[in-house]
């Protein structure tokens, strides 16, 4: 036997302190948030302080703002009051944006750390980690058990948060994926990272902050239309729930070899077969939908973007070509966070999009894209955003 301050045993003393320190401390149900914020704001700012935006900028959005809200309601259709009637913008940096977006989805993200608890709850435990033989059934597995249960969301928390850092650090605005947020007047705008673009790239600052006003109207407008937020909302809950299920999984097959060495060596030595297993053919076919629903609209609304900057800007061709540019380089923090829901936002899907749209305008026109976000059933299906003919038929726009 032995006990926590074992010298002999560090494995079982530090395993064990742990444990009863963050089980045991302030806040403890909510750990895995707090390591969240704590990394992504980390990540975000590099380990330094956050930006601080200059309140002459948020200004400076604000009466560009007014200017593209009259543009976007013509260019979609929407009435100003649901296209960005009554919108202010949040000037903010990188690491407040990171503690949003974490705020924003942390429904989600909670529903998967709940189900790695629970299945860290069905691995073999010791009600007295003070006790722990590493020889007996229970004993060093039990404290593996405990130590999933109680750090393992700690983990999980830092992967959101590592993501939610890296994807603040590109972000521009509130919709640096083309997901919904929950309801608020108030857009993001993180002014640090759009002036890093407009340098970069050469381009006329105040141009660039035009095309992002532009681009978060556009975004805001088609994704708080109900049928939209209604899909994709679903679309989302179906994708953590079966993440959730996948999560839970992991944690009790590794679990069932902690009483079973060759089984856990087995599960260790293949992990893709390990996680191509848990993943059903449910899944995949809710991954797909979300990323083709999230695709097309990603790709009306750059278009949308680009048509209205033709008239307001002096190097339209240049703004589009950077913004390509940059939707497709390896994004760390997009595909990592994208990625936590099963979605796709590689180049790939951004080829694809775009060639969804022209397909459309070449077959219906311009005002065949405006079907896209007017009710549910309207959005496409995979299959429809890979042959855009199939999608106006369906709905009635094509013969």
């Amino acid at each position: 036997m032995f006990s926590s301050s074992d010298p002999d045993n560090p494995m079982g003393g530090l395993l064990g302190d742990l444990l009863k320190v963050i089980g045991s401390g302030p806040g403890a149900a909510d750990s895995w948030f707090e390591a969240a914020r704590t990394l992504a704001f980390g990540v975000a700012t590099d380990g330094g302080e956050d930006e601080n935006p200059d309140p002459l900028v948020r200004i400076s959005f604000e009466e560009l703002a007014r200017v593209a809200e009259l543009h976007v309601a013509d260019a979609t259709g929407i009435a100003p009051s649901a296209a960005g009637g009554g919108v202010s913008f949040e000037a903010v940096g990188p690491g407040q944006w990171s503690f949003r977006v974490l705020e924003a989805y942390r429904p989600v993200l909670k529903s998967m750390v709940e189900a790695q608890q629970q299945g860290a709850a069905a691995v073999p435990s010791s009600q007295d980690l003070s006790e722990l033989d590493p020889d007996a059934a229970g004993g060093l597995g039990g404290l593996l058990g405990q130590f999933a249960l109680t750090l393992g969301p700690v983990f999980l928390g830092m992967q959101f948060g590592s993501a939610a850092g890296h994807l603040a650090r590109r972000a521009f605005g509130q919709y640096a994926l083309p997901l919904p947020w929950p309801e608020s007047a108030t857009l993001l705008i993180v002014p640090g990272n759009v002036a890093r673009f407009a340098d970069d790239w050469s381009l006329p600052l105040q141009e660039v902050q035009l095309w992002v006003c532009l681009r978060e109207l556009t975004m805001h407008a088609v994704l708080t239309r109900p049928a939209v937020r209604s899909s994709l909302a679903t679309l989302l809950g179906d994708a953590s729930a079966h993440a959730a299920a996948a999560q839970r999984s992991i944690v009790e097959r590794l679990g069932d070899g902690l009483t079973d060495p060759a089984a856990l060596e087995d599960a260790l030595g293949d992990p893709e077969a390990l996680l191509s297993d848990l993943i059903s053919p449910e899944q995949r076919n809710i991954s797909s939908a979300l990323t083709a629903q999230t695709t097309a609209i990603g790709a009306y609304v750059d278009h949308i973007t680009a048509g209205i900057a033709e008239t307001l800007t002096s190097s339209p061709a240049a703004l589009r070509e950077a913004w390509y540019r940059y939707r497709i380089e390896e994004g760390k923090g997009e595909q990592a966070f994208a990625g936590l829901f099963g979605l796709d936002v590689g180049q790939e899907e951004v080829d694809r999009g775009r060639a969804f749209v022209s397909g459309v305008i070449e077959r219906a026109g311009e005002d065949a894209l405006a079907r896209l976000w007017a009710d549910e059933l309207d959005l496409p299906t995979p299959a429809e955003v890979d042959a855009p003919g199939l999608w106006l038929a369906r709905i009635g726009l094509l013969n």
